[in-house]
């Protein structure tokens, strides 16, 4: 006789400025990931718009406003744009490596150099190394890192200049958060190329899509997303294709803003 499953205990966090609207309020509903069927949880759970941060499943319960929508990328039937297909040419030469879920030196360096430029002061910002280890090694789940470099050169390691936590669920790619390097001198798009692997690699894995977190309507920093057709987005009679009628997106390198991960919400 087995035992039953436990339903999950949930919880809500009191209301806080939103980092994306201004003058509105956040609040989140979150449980615990924890025990054999944390997997199975998770996975349940990523369907219905829930994002995890280390050991917790999180998503947005405001009051007066319902602006952050889940959404995720079609990924056997996307089809790049132009200037997405010039961006795979210009960085395809990257060596692309999966990862265990373990931090390094290197990654945290690449990570307060991104945070520097992009969110300086923001509240990642004072990170120190067992909190970037926190991060990516606190984990109830089946996750990885992986690794974005220059070819190498002379027998030698090519430079770290992209990365990305990634969770495997059971029917696509979760991007947890990523980062790269805001200032190369030869590169452009790095975080939009990301993207694209990772709607590659679910496509070839036959995992049907890629969750890129939330798309917040009003919010200029998140309307990068929308780029990623064919894109659908959760909503009360679930999900559901983005059509053209929908705001046309910036195509643009714009990183998500920056949270500290010992809140719930890292990343969106």
């Amino acid at each position: 006789m087995t035992a039953p499953v436990r339903f999950p205990r949930f919880f809500v966090t009191s209301p806080a400025p939103c980092p994306y609207l201004a003058g509105k309020t956040e609040r989140k509903v979150f449980t615990e990931l924890k025990g054999t069927h944390a997997e199975a949880l998770n996975d349940a759970l990523g369907r219905i718009g829930f994002r995890r941060s280390q050991t917790v499943a999180y998503r947005p319960s405001c009051l007066d406003c319902q602006a952050c929508v889940s959404v995720r990328v079609v990924a056997g039937e996307f089809e790049a744009s132009n200037a997405q297909r010039r961006n795979m040419r210009m960085n395809d030469d990257l060596v692309v490596t999966e990862c265990r879920p373990w931090a390094t030196a290197e990654q945290f360096e690449l990570l307060q150099r991104y945070l520097a430029s992009r969110h300086p002061g923001g509240g990642m910002a004072a990170m120190d190394e067992i909190d970037y280890a926190d991060m990516v090694e606190h984990t109830a789940v089946s996750s990885f890192i992986i690794e974005y470099r220059e070819p190498s050169r002379d027998g030698e390691q090519g430079r770290l200049v992209g990365a990305c936590l990634t969770d495997r669920q059971g029917d696509g790619l979760s991007m947890i958060y990523s980062f790269y390097d805001p200032e190369h001198e030869a590169r452009t798009g790095l975080g939009n190329y990301i993207i694209l692997d990772h709607i590659r690699r679910a496509a070839e894995a036959e995992l049907p899509y890629v969750y890129l977190g939330y798309w917040v309507e009003g919010s200029d920093r998140m309307a990068y997303k929308a780029s990623f057709r064919p894109m659908e987005r959760l909503g009360r009679d679930g999900w559901r294709r983005m059509d053209a009628l929908e705001p046309e997106p910036l195509i643009v390198d714009r990183p998500l803003p920056a949270r500290s991960p010992r809140r719930i919400l890292i990343d969106a």
